[in-house]
């Protein structure tokens, strides 16, 4: 994979999105390495430093004790699929490395603040469905922006335009609100709720069983602390498992598909497939699909990738010091684990 670079421990990358995801246009992050390899720790900018230390925990992991024992050693993945036009949308799907699988956001605000149309949304619902073709699956994310009335009117008209939705991820903030969207759906065509953010921001991610609230479980493995965390907490909450990015670059990455490749049972693509968003990568062979798999594979920084993805100096000078900070209150509350 070319050079390697040499010899810091931390290493900081930023690149431009393809594609504006997550109201940023923009993605960096820590590189660390470890006696077992690389990790990486790239909290969103809103999340506070207690929040990131869950995602120091999950770098630490990946290098410093590497991850445990793989049980597939392919990953089937989903594209994801941004707010964006049919157009668009058709060309993600057909550029997605043979894909069966696609993630769909949908609940995007505008500048006023109000919801897409329900056209708009229903539209790149049907391009979706048409570029997957027959046998293809598509599932729903509004990242928890309706209510509880608004998911109820609009899930029948997305679960039509997709030809069925395969889940609704998110489809409210709370654990509350995802219960009585399973409850006011009706019968048949109801549509299966996914939490995620109900998982990886909760104190108590295991509130979600007590109220019903999910058919499935969405996790990130940096949110929720490293791979040996998310195994622990897959076994309690008992639910199908998607393993899904942070929207991380191929380092990152790899330990989503190291989570993946280690639970007994995968039933669903995971949201793995997010580094085709980045313009540069930070690996000489990124790990985007192929037959709508990936490998379970570690992945090693470059030098050139490192240059493709190098920042300036004030982002470099923010990421070492949030690393810092971030460092130190884990050492405070008794070290990485």
């Amino acid at each position: 994979m070319g050079d390697v670079p040499d010899p810091r421990e931390t290493v900081v990358y930023r690149t431009r999105l393809t594609t504006r995801f997550r109201g940023i246009d923009a993605r960096d992050g820590v590189l660390l390495r470890g006696d077992a390899g690389w990790g990486e720790f790239s909290p969103f900018w809103d999340y506070d430093d207690a929040e990131s230390a869950a995602w120091l925990r999950a770098a630490r992991e990946a290098a410093d004790e590497g991850w445990p024992d793989a049980v597939r050693d392919r990953v089937p993945v989903n594209v994801t699929v941004p707010a964006v036009g049919p157009d668009r949308a058709r060309d993600l799907v057909a550029a997605s490395g043979g894909c069966r699988t696609a993630k769909v956001k949908v609940a995007q605000r505008g500048p006023d603040g109000s919801l897409e149309p329900l056209a708009v949304e229903v539209a790149r619902l049907e391009a979706v469905r048409d570029a997957l073709g027959p046998g293809g699956r598509v599932r729903v994310d509004a990242n928890g922006a309706w209510d509880v009335d608004e998911a109820l009117r609009r899930l029948p008209a997305l679960d039509r335009a997709a030809g069925g939705l395969e889940y609704v991820e998110q489809p409210c903030a709370d654990v509350v609100g995802l219960a009585a969207v399973r409850r006011g759906q009706r019968g048949d065509s109801a549509v299966p709720v996914a939490a995620d953010e109900s998982i990886r921001r909760a104190a108590d991610p295991l509130a979600v069983v007590r109220a019903d609230a999910a058919d499935v479980v969405v996790l990130k493995v940096q949110p929720l602390g490293g791979v040996r965390a998310c195994l622990d907490l897959a076994e309690q909450v008992g639910l199908p498992v998607v393993v899904s990015s942070a929207l991380e670059s191929s380092v990152g990455i790899a330990a989503g598909v190291a989570l993946a490749a280690a639970l007994p049972e995968l039933p669903y693509a995971c949201g793995l497939a997010t580094v085709n968003l980045f313009a540069a990568d930070v690996v000489d062979h990124p790990l985007v699909p192929r037959d709508g798999a990936l490998p379970v594979v570690r992945a090693v920084p470059s030098a050139a990738g490192l240059a493709a993805a190098a920042p300036d100096d004030d982002v470099d000078r923010r990421w070492r010091a949030r690393l810092d900070r971030v460092g130190a209150l884990l050492a405070s509350a008794g070290g990485a684990r």
